[in-house]
């Protein structure tokens, strides 16, 4: 397949970059920083769009013609999610940049959204729950699958929600619970701040929501929203001990320190029936 991918120096672009080359797919990246190019010696192996989804005549570089499908990964201001930018500048951008290249011939778009789409609820989350989002961040994203799926009245191209839920790995934001966990260890502290840990979340390997987004993308049959999860609920605290115990360290966990973030429910996980399906081999 001939595919566009945006974000892709981005935590989870980056490896998408690198499954999709592995299973043999004609990549062409959308870069907004030219700098990153160095650093990423798999855009080596791509073909590269340098520009801004954000500046509204940036479409006009892109031949929509020569792709199979899109892959919306980009996405500004993060880890900021009470920002109103999320609304007033990456919605309408993203919506805008994925119109047009519908409108001029790309019949499958991807499209990154999250987890935080299903609002404070408890327990498992399944893709036939209605939304609730309370940050602009994740309004932001319900928005946009709305707008997609209205234009989907009008002309026809096929459009995959994946939801990813928690990721861990190698790129991940520094200020993410495992990265300043990882940077602690190496500094040699001796005590680890952080909240009770009570929480039960999902979390997956970057590498393997990567690999699941690949494997979506190769299936044009698929149309509608997708959780990209572990579907098994691990407490924050679990999480944080067996990360110790892998990096062999010798810190002691502060618990209670922080307390709970208020844009997230104390439990949820993501409902993988519908993943498990959609991505078994004897769907392909």
């Amino acid at each position: 397949m001939k595919i566009l991918l945006t974000g892709a120096t981005g935590f989870v672009g980056s490896h998408v970059i690198r499954r999709l080359i592995e299973r043999g797919h004609n990549v062409t990246v959308v870069v907004r920083d030219q700098t990153k190019i160095l650093s990423c010696p798999l855009l080596r192996d791509t073909d590269i769009i340098c520009g801004d989804i954000l500046e509204p005549a940036f479409v006009l570089k892109v031949p929509p013609d020569s792709f199979d499908a899109v892959m919306h990964l980009a996405w500004p201001y993060l880890p900021d999610y009470y920002s109103m930018r999320h609304l007033e500048a990456a919605f309408p951008a993203s919506f805008q940049f994925l119109k047009l290249l519908i409108q001029l011939g790309v019949r499958q778009v991807l499209v990154t959204g999250t987890c935080f789409e299903y609002g404070l609820r408890n327990g498992p989350l399944s893709e036939e729950m209605d939304t609730h989002p309370v940050t602009p961040y994740a309004l932001s994203k319900d928005i946009l699958r709305r707008a997609l799926e209205m234009l989907q009245k009008d002309i026809q191209f096929t459009l995959q929600w994946a939801r990813p839920f928690y990721m861990y790995g190698t790129g991940q934001n520094p200020c993410s619970l495992l990265a300043q966990l990882d940077a602690s260890i190496e500094r040699g502290d001796k005590v680890f701040n952080m909240s009770d840990g009570e929480q039960l979340r999902d979390y997956l390997a970057v590498e393997t929501v990567a690999g699941h987004l690949a494997e979506l993308v190769e299936r044009p049959q698929f149309d509608g929203i997708l959780n990209i999860c572990s579907g098994t609920p691990i407490s924050v605290r679990r999480l944080v001990e067996e990360r110790i115990s892998v990096r062999g360290a010798a810190i002691r966990l502060n618990l209670g320190h922080y307390p709970y973030p208020a844009h997230e429910p104390m439990a949820f996980w993501g409902d993988a029936t519908k993943m498990s399906k959609t991505l078994a081999p004897s769907s392909h």
